[in-house]
């Protein structure tokens, strides 16, 4: 079968031919029909981003995966052949979290193993594409606004970066009933995507009268909630500088640079709050699937372009260069 490998070592990726892996007990052999390109693969490719776990030097890439089901391994009776399901992007191993396509093999390839707890189910009127993206691309968003953060309805928040991730933050935080949200990001294609995704208003963090645009929005209170989709030092010293008494800034862009408050004394004294985020849990993935199959929300503006494995640099290389200022691009073997 056909496969997007990365060689971590030398951080060289290439679409090869590798052997179709068979089921064992517990497992379930997944055909893809589509696979998102996240902003962590291209970290990987690049180096910025190393597995924890990975047993070997060369991973198969891929978190955001949907199929259907091809071959139940020994044991497996609650998955048969046809079903349309997603695969979580990630499952517990001796006490610690292993990410798809970072610590084991993922789904860019025609075939993708998966241990059958890592299996949701999905409806027939949601689309692979759709599907595919729900882990990760829009329950990492969900669980930072709903399970980090704690958001509630009717306060102002605020969203730095609104490209793959937060385009959805917008979006989910529409759906919860966050008012109003403020949508920051330096590229004009973006702010007009985040009022098309339900934001209230949407800022150049460069304008030098953002300070009192944020504080007419607010009406003076500042941010009840702000998230840094960006992973940019500077917008996280932006984000908290904005936020209001018992303000929370939640971090879920990844970075390896240090983070520094301006003003120390202000921030204790407001009670404020910085908090990490990474991920999401399997009820996550399954709240959102749910929301979908209830007809709660959509993902199909999430979709930017569809492009086959076999053009799989192209599609790394459009992520970098955020050709076309794409949400998701997705693989289709």
């Amino acid at each position: 079968m056909l496969a997007g490998r990365l060689d971590v070592k030398s951080r060289k990726f290439t679409v090869e031919d590798v052997p179709t892996p068979k089921p064992g007990p517990g497992e379930v052999l997944v055909k893809v029909q589509a696979a998102g390109v996240c902003l962590s693969d291209v970290h990987l490719i690049e180096g910025s981003l190393t597995p924890l776990y990975l047993p070997g030097g060369v991973v198969t890439l891929g978190h955001e995966v949907a199929g259907v089901v091809a071959e139940p391994g020994p044991g497996v009776t609650a998955w048969q052949p046809g079903q349309r399901v997603l695969l979580q992007a990630g499952e517990e191993r001796g006490g610690q979290v292993w990410t798809r396509g970072v610590d084991y093999d993922g789904g860019w390839a025609e075939y993708a193993l998966a241990t059958e707890s890592t299996l949701v189910a999905i409806p027939d009127d949601l689309s692979f594409e759709q599907a595919s993206i729900i882990p990760d691309a829009v329950s990492t968003p969900w669980a930072a606004i709903t399970t980090t953060a704690q958001t509630p309805p009717a306060v102002p928040v605020g969203v730095w970066g609104v490209g793959g991730l937060g385009a959805h933050a917008v979006q989910l935080l529409r759906l919860i009933g966050a008012a109003p949200i403020i949508a920051f990001d330096p590229l004009a294609p973006a702010r007009e995507r985040a009022v098309e995704f339900g934001a209230d208003l949407a800022l150049d963090p460069g304008d030098p009268d953002l300070r009192m645009q944020v504080g007419t929005a607010t009406g003076g209170a500042g941010l009840a909630r702000a998230f840094d989709f960006a992973g940019v030092p500077p917008v996280r010293e932006q984000a908290a500088k904005f936020l209001g008494k018992d303000g929370r800034l939640t971090l879920v862009g990844l970075t390896d640079k240090p983070l520094t408050i301006s003003d120390g004394t202000r921030f204790s004294y407001l009670g404020q709050q910085i908090l990490g985020h990474y991920g999401s849990t399997d009820e996550h993935v399954r709240q959102l699937v749910d929301l979908v199959r209830l007809h709660r929300i959509d993902f199909a503006r999430s979709i930017s372009d569809v492009l086959p494995l076999a053009q799989a640099e192209q599609a790394v290389e459009r992520l970098q260069k955020k050709e076309g200022n794409p949400i998701r691009l997705i693989l289709r073997p």
